[in-house]
């Protein structure tokens, strides 16, 4: 039976968490959609650091030496699936076939040992951020989400999605639609 909604990609898009959707771990959270397609979707959280864990912690657990003084590489929590798993996203100027999932011009998505040790030598992309796990949608569930006013969308930027001011990321995708974060609420009004 085909979906009682029409099929959009939203691929490249970010998802902006509602008030009161109901699960705690996507509470204000910004979505990276790295992939979607009829079988499922694929993001990554780009709000939420993963204050327990360093760039440099991750670079010593995994024996790599690190070259670059460069702290500029942020860990968030990038969902609730696969923590043991690292993604970086990253800007449009690095590309390691077959290894790197080009999303579209601006953004790319490896989940390699490559990355990282380019990374720990300063000569990987330009931008990135490493989350560790990801967000992950069966075939129609984040539609349905989405239909029952879970997630709004809106288009991905990479000074939105690199940005420094992690607290911010949320109300700065809201009002990109022109939406303020201020006026929306989680309790559904009654007449």
């Amino acid at each position: 039976m085909p979906p009682p909604y029409p099929y959009m990609d939203l691929t490249g898009k970010l998802l902006i968490a509602m008030p009161g959707m109901g699960d705690p771990r996507f509470d204000q959270s910004v979505v990276f959609m790295c992939a979607h397609s009829d079988d499922g979707a694929m993001g990554l959280i780009v709000n939420k650091p993963a204050d327990q864990v360093s760039f440099k912690d991750l670079l010593e657990q995994l024996g790599i030496p690190r070259q670059s003084e460069d702290d500029g590489i942020h860990v968030y929590f990038g969902g609730p699936v696969d923590h043991a798993r690292g993604f970086v996203l990253h800007s449009g100027d690095y590309d390691v076939p077959p290894a790197t999932l080009h999303v579209d011009d601006s953004f790319g998505m490896t989940a390699t040992l490559a990355i990282l040790e380019d990374l720990a030598y300063g000569q990987g992309p330009k931008k990135s951020l490493l989350a560790l796990g990801y967000a992950g949608w069966g075939p129609g569930q984040l539609e349905d989400e989405i239909q029952a006013n879970g997630w709004l969308t809106c288009d991905a930027s990479p000074d939105l999605v690199f940005g420094e001011e992690d607290g911010d990321k949320w109300a700065q995708a809201l009002a990109s639609m022109g939406v303020d974060a201020r006026l929306l609420s989680a309790d559904a009004g009654r007449a």
